[in-house]
């Protein structure tokens, strides 16, 4: 064989070789290049599935957020009903004597004549006065008023004895004169009510008022009322 023929047999080998090298190497290249596709694909696909999930945990975070400021909501109006549920009556005590009990001797005129220690509490909100008439519905001439005291300040919780809430005023009582008068029957016990009243205003009424003068005023003003009786009697 000649030596043309051989350096052809090689050249045409080493072309061949060649194209076939490169045929691979190329396939090689597209497959690395589709493998590097599918690899970013799955990546998005995976961070684009991490952000559902988070959107989805955030959307149940808020939910579960919106249910609990409902049941704190709930929570803070049965509170606020139970309160309200709970306010106090409002009572008017003494601890010189209970409800319905004889009133001591110190407190009528076989006495020092001066006026009980009285407790207040429960006063309704919106009260911004309040009125306290002592009166004896027992008497042969019909009740007698012994002790009137308006525009007493709502926020007074006692009334000491013998003395008057600051800024109040006593009207006239059964025996013409402004001031308590303490109990002073005929024969037989009477009942004594200690009646007070929260108003919604204040009275303008002088000294010379009377009861009567004074319930025509409150007319249309009264939040609450409560009383306290108190008995006492002479042989």
């Amino acid at each position: 064989m000649s030596i043309k023929k051989i350096l052809r047999i090689l050249i045409v080998t080493a072309v061949s070789f060649f194209l076939i090298f490169t045929i691979g190497l190329m396939a090689a290249c597209d497959k690395a290049v589709d493998t590097d596709e599918a690899l970013v694909e799955e990546a998005e696909e995976e961070e684009e599935e991490e952000e559902t999930a988070e959107e989805e945990e955030d959307a149940e975070e808020e939910i579960e957020a919106e249910e609990e400021e409902e049941v704190e909501e709930e929570t803070e109006e049965e509170d606020e009903d139970e309160e309200k549920a709970v306010v106090e009556d409002m009572k008017i005590e003494s601890s010189a004597f209970n409800n319905n009990e004889m009133i001591p001797a110190n407190y009528t005129c076989d006495g020092a004549n001066i006026n009980p220690p009285l407790t207040i509490s429960g006063i309704p909100a919106g009260a911004q006065s309040l009125v306290l008439i002592v009166d004896d519905p027992d008497a042969p001439a019909g009740t007698w008023v012994h002790w009137t005291v308006w525009n007493i300040d709502p926020a007074t919780t006692a009334i000491s004895e013998n003395s008057v809430p600051g800024g109040a005023v006593e009207g006239v009582t059964g025996f013409g004169t402004p001031g308590y008068q303490g109990p002073c029957p005929p024969p037989g016990t009477h009942h004594y009510f200690f009646k007070l009243y929260a108003l919604d205003t204040t009275l303008s009424l002088g000294t010379s008022a009377t009861a009567g003068n004074i319930e025509e005023a409150m007319k249309g003003h009264i939040l609450d009322s409560v009383e306290l009786i108190g008995l006492y009697g002479s042989s």
